[in-house]
């Protein structure tokens, strides 16, 4: 499956969001969460399925079907059954239901805003029927310019349906944008200076930037969800030489260190093939958190080459082997990676490595605490793109209102860039709406 060139730059790129508000760094661990779901199929005056009948049984398998690649299977492996999708309703979706809506033009305001009306019909009320809509519409007549659409974070994703059936890499990308994931992005830090670094694309180390399905969540990401907790995420307070699980492995364990670096995050992680994960992933990685926000980190490149596991690469082609910093007086060595763990030399406070006793460290168990910052543009953003990463976050939730066509609460602005790009809903609250580009 190929990606259109405006695709690829919609995934290398970052996040716009309007935002006066302070926003929160790592959230708290919670308890395991069983989200309702609620996929409804919809037609429009012009436009229907060409194979209803093929939509409407694929449908409960993209979404809860048993094999790996549904949606439920997905987020429950990567989350360790701490997220669970369950359907909304005994029949696992709704529809095809007819809107009184021309389909051209990709109205997506007026779909959410007919959906949800056409569910109140119903009876089924936002929040406590159904916790998040996914809408999936027939694309023929739309012509919008991407597969897949989703608040971040929030409770709505658009699929603009190919065919019968859409796959993880697109249900599974918007999901993680509804979970507050934006496009992550790559920085190159050749030699591993931090203090000279540069955008260069996407990271392809999660299925948010080119790395698709195999490659799940990234350690940033997880630690955004609150699924790296009981010990399994580390806040590195001192000197000295960590072991690292692989991060989709089974069992216990520290799976990324999280070190302050200066008024950012550095996130070190270990990736090696589990389960349906990292089959193309290798050694240990690190990613650059703007402002303590989490779901806005971008992947550290070392290398001088402009080479990914995604494109015919070795598995651990992004992989680093030291990183410095001398404006935060840290600097990091990896000490060995393999065979399911890795060890982490690391320095701080200007202190040396080869002073560090070889031995791993002993250090607290303690999960990251719940952090403010307010966010400011980032080092790692890019320019020039279809959107520009500012290392912001949008805490607002519109609920069943947000890109509410015609509403006084919330007005749609598409942003034009190279046929639209990006789409900013200004309103009641602070939301943000991502495209992705269709998919060839």
């Amino acid at each position: 499956m190929k990606l259109s060139a405006l695709g690829r730059i919609a995934l290398a790129t970052g996040i716009v969001v309007l935002t006066t508000a302070t926003l929160p760094g790592t959230p708290a661990a919670a308890a395991p969460v069983k989200r309702k779901i609620l996929p409804v199929l919809v037609e429009f005056n012009d436009a229907s399925f060409q194979f209803p009948d093929k939509v409407k049984a694929s449908t409960p398998d993209t979404y809860f079907g048993a094999k790996s690649d549904s949606a439920a299977s997905y987020l429950s492996e990567l989350s360790r059954g701490q997220y669970t999708l369950v359907p909304a309703v005994p029949e696992q979706f709704l529809g095809p239901i007819k809107l009184d809506l021309s389909a051209a033009g990709c109205p997506q305001g007026k779909i959410n805003q007919l959906t949800r009306e056409e569910l109140t019909k119903r009876g089924l009320v936002a929040g406590k029927d159904y916790e998040s809509l996914s809408i999936v519409f027939p694309a023929q007549k739309t012509n919008c310019p991407w597969a897949g659409l989703a608040t971040l974070p929030g409770p709505t994703t658009w699929i603009n349906l190919y065919g019968t059936a859409s796959g993880i890499d697109v249900v599974g990308h918007e999901l993680g944008h509804n979970l507050g994931f934006g496009h992550q992005g790559r920085v190159k830090c050749t030699g591993g200076n931090l203090g000279a670094c540069k955008s260069g694309g996407a990271s392809h180390t999660t299925i948010m930037a080119g790395g698709y399905r195999p490659a799940g969540f990234s350690a940033p990401e997880m630690i955004r969800a609150g699924w790296l907790n009981g010990g399994a995420s580390l806040k590195v307070t001192k000197s000295g030489v960590y072991t690292l699980r692989s991060l989709h492995g089974k069992g216990s364990g520290v799976r990324a260190l999280d070190i302050a670096l200066g008024g950012d995050r550095l996130v070190i992680e270990y990736r090696h093939a589990a389960g349906n994960f990292d089959a193309k992933l290798e050694g240990v990685h690190a990613y650059r958190v703007p402002k303590g926000s989490y779901g806005a980190s971008s992947l550290i490149d070392t290398t001088t080459a402009d080479k990914t596991a995604t494109n015919n690469a070795p598995p651990n082609a992004d992989a680093i082997t030291k990183l410095t910093d001398k404006a935060s007086k840290l600097s990091l060595a990896v000490v060995s990676s393999g065979g399911g763990q890795a060890k982490v030399k690391v320095a701080l406070n200007g202190d040396s490595l080869a002073a560090i006793d070889p031995a791993p460290s002993k250090s607290p168990s303690a999960s990251p605490t719940p952090s403010a910052a307010t966010p400011t543009p980032s080092a790692s953003a890019s320019a020039g793109t279809e959107a520009v990463t500012d290392g912001t976050e949008p805490v607002t939730e519109l609920g069943s209102e947000e890109l509410t066509a015609g509403s006084g609460r919330s007005t749609v602005l598409p942003l034009a860039a190279g046929g639209g790009a990006a789409v900013l809903a200004v309103g009641l609250g602070f939301l943000l709406v991502k495209r992705r580009r269709k998919r060839a």
